[in-house]
């Protein structure tokens, strides 16, 4: 992004509010609805991308989303020391994206993802809950955060949830053959993406997850260097057809679509290679979003937990109190301003 933040939003935020609201005042003199648009959300989660190389590194198309609402850092880990503390590896960190809670909850402790506890609802179950006729999709380059982290289809996950899924092509090795520099995944990526973009701009998902990999897959494999810059610009470019997509939604359709965009973990200090310890490197994650509505939580060091509730927020899903008691995340979209 090439501007040393530091955990605050982007300035241009408050003026995109201001003019946010001069619209909303024109809106209302001219006797018209604010909230008319239907609320749309997107969230996409670009693995294992440290918030000190996102600063740094060319990255145009997350420039222009936070310019229209915000960028912060954010964190993963949970409380360190405390019951929430939470190994910063991916899996984990889906996990509590997915559901807005810590591991010490939703128990997915490490990427095999061996006993997940489902009665912590994911942000599908909750949206399908609260009105089953809402379309949702995931497009993803790990078949595992559908089969195992969402468990669609599983009864104490909730049944189905998902309208529409595009993944599993890591498994297949005719198509994608494996090689050590990990090729086949930025293959994915790209197909991925693309898919993502033309099925948003289509048929206009209410609530979609897009996951892309290949810039965790460089960082193991090459640390800090030019090799992970340059998959991180590749991110930003497979991000950018799909906020392409959202815009011309937006254009066309009467909706008003929320994108948040964000990483699992970031990366140890030393080489850039590992991750999964309580460094403060390790903990440190962003969020780039072009929300309008933003509250203070989004400037005051929000949390990857934040997300789920965030998005709920702008899709005006009711959760019930029992289950939103169980959050350990608060949106840092304004309810009121909706």
């Amino acid at each position: 992004m090439q501007r040393p933040w530091t955990g605050v939003s982007y300035q241009s935020t408050r003026a995109a509010q201001g003019v946010g609201r001069l619209a909303s005042a024109f809106l209302l003199f001219a006797g018209l609805s604010v909230n008319a648009a239907t609320p749309k959300a997107v969230f996409i989660l670009v693995d294992g991308i440290p918030a000190d190389l996102v600063e740094s590194v060319t990255t145009p198309f997350f420039d222009e989303i936070a310019g229209v609402g915000g960028y912060t850092r954010a964190y993963v880990g949970g409380q360190v020391g405390g019951a929430s503390e939470s190994p910063t590896v991916s899996a984990v960190g889906y996990n509590s994206l997915l559901t807005g809670t810590w591991a010490n909850k939703h128990k997915v402790y490490s990427n095999q993802i061996r006993n997940p506890d489902y009665q912590y609802w994911d942000i599908f179950r909750a949206v399908k809950q609260h009105d089953p006729e809402l379309k949702t999709a995931i497009f993803s380059t790990w078949e595992d955060n559908r089969t195992k982290l969402l468990g669609h289809g599983l009864p104490e996950a909730g049944g189905d949830k998902l309208d529409y899924y595009f993944d599993g092509f890591e498994n297949d090795v005719q198509q994608f053959p494996h090689d050590e520099g990990r090729e086949f995944i930025r293959e994915i990526d790209d197909l991925v993406s693309r898919e993502a973009a033309r099925y948003i701009l289509e048929r206009g998902p209410d609530l979609s997850w897009v996951y892309l990999e290949f810039t965790d897959d460089i960082g193991h494999l090459y640390g800090d260097g030019v090799e992970m810059a340059s998959a991180i610009t590749l991110m930003d470019a497979n991000v950018g057809r799909i906020w392409r997509s959202v815009q011309a939604r937006q254009l066309t359709e009467d909706e008003n679509w929320l994108v948040v965009i964000t990483t699992d973990h970031g990366r140890d200090a030393e080489t850039g290679k590992g991750h999964g310890g309580q460094s403060d490197r390790e903990r440190t994650i962003w969020i780039v979003t072009n929300g309008t509505t933003l509250n203070e939580n989004f400037t005051n060091l929000p949390s990857i937990v934040d997300i789920l509730p965030s998005v709920l927020t702008h899709l005006q899903v009711a959760v019930p109190q029992a289950v939103r008691d169980q959050f350990d995340g608060k949106s840092f979209i304004d309810e009121h301003r909706q």
